[in-house]
């Protein structure tokens, strides 16, 4: 799969400003991830309406945690977090829901991936504020994990354009970015400049290769 660039948003803002960015962003970006872990199923079904009618594609838009809302929405997907159903169920539910799953040990990756989910979310890389004492798990344990996993595993936690060389070099077929977008003063250009450092990097890979 082409190397894919995921935006969470930080549940720090209201709604207006998240919908905002959203709109701003999409273009450049594979998936928006709603994580509001301190908000109702009916405050985050009505998050995703209005990322919807702001012109955010639904199928961009996946759901932390709450399996109900992006069924009730029509969402892209859900990612599943250690305290959420497992993979095996909710693919009960829907076959064409994408499964994203949230992992911190290679060894869990062998496990999750014997669960159908779609990509592993694996971190954090390197030193960022939402995990401020806790040590980065580092672009090694992602080789692992990515070695360990026979589904794609994205990159989370403290990711900077320009680690976007080194992460790939891992293996690793996706990053995710939190505030280096949803907190940045101009979003809509952090969100380009990633792209446009994943572009180069795809482009520099197909150029190698043929």
């Amino acid at each position: 799969m082409p190397f894919q660039l995921h935006v969470i948003t930080t549940g720090k803002l209201e709604l207006v400003q998240a919908s905002n960015i959203a709109a701003e962003i999409h273009s450049f970006v594979d998936f928006i991830h709603i994580r509001e872990k301190q908000r109702s199923a009916k405050e985050l079904f009505h998050w995703v309406e209005t990322f919807i009618v702001n012109g955010v594609p639904k199928e961009k838009i996946i759901i932390n945690d709450r399996v109900d809302v992006a069924l009730a929405t029509g969402a892209g997907g859900v990612q599943l977090t250690e305290n959420s159903l497992p993979p095996q169920i909710v693919k009960t539910f829907s076959q064409q829901l994408k499964m994203g799953c949230s992992i911190h040990e290679p060894a869990a990756a062998v496990k999750k991936a014997a669960g159908q989910v779609d990509w592993l979310l694996f971190g954090h890389i390197y030193e960022t504020a939402s995990k401020q004492g806790r040590k980065p798990r580092g672009l090694d344990l992602l080789k692992k994990t990515v070695r360990a996993s026979s589904v794609p595993v994205v990159a989370i936690g403290g990711i900077r354009p320009q680690h976007i060389r080194e992460i790939k070099m891992t293996g690793a077929k996706g990053i995710a970015v939190m505030s280096g977008i949803f907190a940045s003063k101009e979003p809509g250009k952090a969100a380009a400049c990633y792209h446009n450092e994943i572009n180069k990097e795809e482009k520099e890979v197909y150029e190698y290769h043929h």
